[in-house]
């Protein structure tokens, strides 16, 4: 079925884009993550990818031609499939239709919604919208602000961290003054294009921007002045600003923990970008002995505030009853919505094999022996997996309603946990790649997942998954499918046990491997014929070196 393709909005202020040139034509066959076109937009000339396969049916804008955002950019779809129907329904808008469009529904959108006109802008100020920063995102969760009412924002400072469905991201700003006024509160979500922010002169009135906006959804708008808004709402983490006054930068989780364990983010060296304090600096924080009377004295009014409290709990009978409520990050609602479709319209099975491991902790051994080289298991399995799927294409397919799609090219997920939940970047090509490029790919993705610094395109396109639980101990287990793919590797614990070799019984190193497969796409013999292959290559590395 075909598929329309729309002017992205690629900056939160972007209402109208140019094609700059298009890198296709009508008629190529188009892959998932293929650049489509270079689009200019009121800030810079950006690529845009294609997040669809097929053919190219359609070009709505030529190269050279503006039109305004969700304008019909492209038709994909199969090759010589009817988009009449298509093209009827969203004509293409280009710049002179843009133009007499606008003039028309410019009137109307006035008495529909209460948004201030340009003319009702003061001088200076700019609205920030809730930005879309990902293909998918609707609506995006305000994780925290790094800002506050008042400050001086330059071009580039961050102003706060926005969950979307994909990831925790920070929104910097494109402009500089004064934050005159925040329209979503920390852990508050709100659709794409809703009232984020205003920035303006210091000063500024804006109550009656902030009041009538109702673009992209409806935020409750502040009734009272924005000079206000810092007397409203007490923030529970007094410790982000240093003595001198400068303003400490640390994630909302290592304000939680260094608050209820009293530490001062004074005391804190940040790891993170720009010092940053992120969770492990305050879980491996050794306060200085000159520190500690500060400290504690720091401490004791709380702990004399939680005595009466926690007292009496020693003294309650058994089978006290305690619950906690956690609200739901918006990766944590994602998650949800899709192992769930996954789970329940894709008849998962599961084939487990057991791998001999002796040959590989030998190589691996040996590799890592040699200068500046540090290859993992998990990236023995990953190679393994990259070219044991070249020989057995099925495994790395997709299903669709009327076919069934085969990935020559194999792009491998590789499930990392974070402190929101679970991340999947991809290795683009990884047939490609070497066991130490696939090490080094992995620790890089792995690390920029954790602080949060993935883009969603490293997150797009994998054709195959693989999940490991090795390193916690757990022997075996199975997962629920990353769709579109067909299939999961769920990778086990190394565990030393009694084993029989030529008739002996022999201590071995052995590792348990579960592939969940989609019965739609994968037949349980094909799948068990990619088993065969991986262990061949996992129980001798050799043969992944030719």
């Amino acid at each position: 079925m075909a598929t329309i393709i729309t002017m992205p909005r690629l900056s939160d202020t972007m209402t109208e884009g140019t094609v700059a040139a298009w890198l296709k034509n009508v008629g190529d066959k188009i892959s998932e993550g293929d650049i489509l076109a270079e689009i200019e937009t009121d800030k810079a000339t950006m690529e845009f990818e294609s997040f669809n396969e097929g053919t190219l049916l359609y070009i709505g804008i030529p190269a050279g031609e503006t039109a305004s955002v969700d304008s019909l950019l492209a038709i994909i779809g199969e090759e010589g499939e009817d988009i009449s129907a298509l093209l009827a329904e969203k004509p293409a808008t280009t710049t002179a239709e843009v133009e007499e469009e606008t003039s028309e529904k410019t009137e109307v959108k006035k008495e529909e919604t209460a948004t201030p006109s340009t003319t009702s802008v003061p001088e200076g100020v700019v609205v920030v919208t809730m930005p879309r920063l990902s293909d998918t995102m609707t609506e995006g969760t305000v994780a925290t602000w790094l800002k506050k009412v008042g400050d001086k924002i330059a071009e580039g400072d961050i102003l706060a961290e926005i969950e979307t469905d994909k990831a925790t991201m920070e929104f910097e700003s494109f402009n500089e003054g004064t934050l005159l006024y925040i329209g979503i509160q920390d852990g508050e979500s709100a659709p794409v294009d809703s009232l984020l922010a205003i920035i303006g002169p210091e000063g500024t009135d804006i109550s009656g921007i902030a009041k009538n906006y109702t673009a992209g959804g409806t935020p409750e708008a502040a009734t009272e002045d924005a000079k206000s808004a810092p007397a409203e709402k007490v923030e529970p983490i007094v410790q982000e600003a240093s003595t001198d006054g400068q303003r400490i930068l640390a994630s909302p989780l290592a304000k939680k923990i260094a608050n209820d364990k009293g530490i001062q983010l004074t005391q804190v060296k940040g790891s993170g970008e720009n010092g940053r304090i992120v969770k492990s600096d305050i879980e491996n924080f050794t306060p200085a002995t000159a520190a500690a009377p500060q400290a504690a004295s720091a401490t004791a009014p709380t702990a004399a505030k939680a005595e009466p409290v926690a007292a009496p709990k020693v003294f309650v009978p058994a089978g006290e009853v305690f619950t906690e409520e956690i609200k739901n990050s918006q990766m944590r609602k994602i998650i949800a919505k899709r192992l769930a479709e996954s789970l329940f319209t894709a008849p998962h099975y599961n084939l487990v094999i057991e791998v001999t491991m002796d040959e590989a902790m030998k190589s691996r051994s040996i590799i890592n022996g040699v200068p500046d080289t540090k290859v993992s298991f998990n990236d023995m399995v990953i190679k393994a997996c990259a070219m044991a799927l070249k020989k057995h294409p099925k495994i790395n397919s997709q299903w669709r309603e009327d076919s069934i799609l085969i990935n020559h090219h194999v792009n491998i997920g590789v499930a990392v946990a974070v402190e929101d939940g679970l991340v999947v970047p991809v290795l683009r090509f990884t047939d490609a790649m070497s066991l130490s490029q696939i090490g080094g790919n992995v620790r890089d993705l792995a690390g920029r997942a954790k602080n949060k610094k993935l883009l969603p395109t490293e997150m797009e396109g994998s054709t195959f998954t693989v999940s490991n639980l090795g390193m916690f101990g757990i022997t075996e287990f199975n997962s629920i499918i990353n769709q579109p793919n067909s299939a999961i590797l769920s990778v086990g614990a190394i565990v030393e046990k009694p084993v029989v070799k030529n008739g002996q019984i022999v201590v071995g190193n052995t590792m348990m491997l579960s592939l969940a497969c989609d019965h739609r796409t994968i037949d349980g013999a094909t799948g068990a014929q990619f088993l065969q292959t991986l262990k061949q290559f996992i129980e001798n590395p050799v043969t992944m070196l030719a």
